[in-house]
This record gives structure tokens, C-alpha cells and sequence, in this order.
């Protein structure tokens, strides 16, 4: 029984230690995807951090059935096995017998979401036209602006990438929509502040 238990705590650490250097530069672009979607009803009981590692850990046992070469089609296996989490998580929550007319619209919701962030991670960005520096930008606009201090990184979050009015953001956030929109500039400013200072492309919102 104790070897059983060693074994079970110790094989997910020997799969981190390997996933750092398979997966870990795309953690930041899967945290906004999740983060964007998990809204203030489900935000309490599902961890954004948690489904991304889990998400990880599934890509890694399942590696061998990645068939893309480029990072844009690993990108796009990752955020399917992302998606299907989320899914599965908001589905947990509402309990084994709840409405299954409810659950159904889920994966569309995942996909809007997701369409969000991307649609907006590639408009603040100026980007050579090439698949893979797009990606490459995509990954490291991701980094940044998960690098925010808190406050700034959930009111662009809250704001741009979920669509909330700024009265709705100050709501959850507690604080005024003057405060907000304050959160708003100095983050979107530092955000700027960090991609030129990545020097690979300009910046531009």
C-alpha cells in the first residue's frame, strides 16, 4: 500500500520536470485562456492554474499523438485538450444530474472564448505575416501580460478579454470605473513598456 502511494506522488514530479521543457513556454498562453472563460459564477471553485497543469500533464502523456511539426499547430492540440477540460470542469460543477440540455452549448462557449483572446491578443500587436513569428509573438504577448501585477492583469482580463463594461469590471473588482479605467492605462502601458523591450516586434493599442 505505502509503494503504491510512492508511486503515485512521485510519477506526476517526474512528469513536471519533463514538461517544463516540452510545454512550458506555452503555460502563460493556456492561463488566459482559461482565466478568460472561467467567469465570477464559477471563479470561487475552478482554479485557472489547475485545469492549465492538468492540461499540460494530459499533453505530455499523450505527446505521441501530437502529429503537427509547427508551434502554431501545437498551440492549437493544446488548447483542444485546454477546452475539453474546462468543459469537463464546468460540467463537475453542475453535479451529475443537472440539466443535460445546459451542458450542451458548453464547447461553444469554450471556443468563443478562446476566439476572444486570441482575437485581441493579435490586435495589439503588429506581426510579420508568417505563421510561426505570429505564434512566437502570441506566446511571448502572453508571458507580459501574465507578468502584470495582479490588479492590472484581471481588469484587462475582465475587460477585454471576457467584454465586461468598465461598471461591471469595478464590481468585481471593487473599486470605481474611474479606478478601473486608471488600472486599465497603467497596464496596457506596462504591457507596452515589456514587448518592446522583447525587441522582436512593435506594440500598438
Amino acid at each position: 500500500m505505502v509503494a503504491d502511494t510512492l508511486t503515485m506522488t512521485e510519477t506526476p514530479k517526474s512528469a513536471e520536470g519533463q514538461l517544463a521543457e516540452d510545454f512550458q513556454q506555452f503555460r502563460s498562453y493556456l492561463y488566459l485562456l482559461a482565466r478568460s472563460h472561467i467567469g465570477p459564477r464559477h471563479r470561487a471553485r475552478l482554479d485557472p492554474s489547475d485545469i492549465v497543469q492538468q492540461s499540460l500533464l494530459d499533453a505530455h502523456q499523450k505527446q505521441d499523438q501530437f502529429r503537427g511539426a509547427t508551434d502554431a499547430e501545437r498551440m492549437a492540440w493544446l488548447k483542444q485538450i485546454l477546452a475539453n477540460n474546462l468543459a469537463d470542469a464546468v460540467r463537475g460543477l453542475a453535479r451529475a444530474k443537472r440539466d443535460i440540455a445546459r451542458e450542451c452549448p458548453l464547447d461553444a462557449q469554450v471556443g468563443d472564448s478562446f476566439s476572444r483572446v486570441e482575437g485581441w491578443l493579435a490586435a495589439i500587436q503588429s506581426s510579420p505575416s508568417q505563421q510561426a513569428v505570429r505564434s512566437e509573438e502570441l506566446l511571448r504577448l502572453a508571458d507580459s501580460l501574465t507578468s502584470l501585477l495582479e490588479p492590472q492583469r484581471e481588469a484587462i482580463v475582465l475587460h477585454h478579454l471576457q467584454g465586461l463594461p468598465l461598471v461591471e469590471v469595478g464590481q468585481q473588482l471593487n473599486k470605481t470605473p474611474a479606478a478601473v479605467a486608471g488600472l486599465l492605462h497603467r497596464g496596457l502601458k506596462r504591457l507596452r513598456e515589456l514587448m518592446s523591450a522583447g525587441n522582436h516586434s512593435s506594440f500598438q493599442y
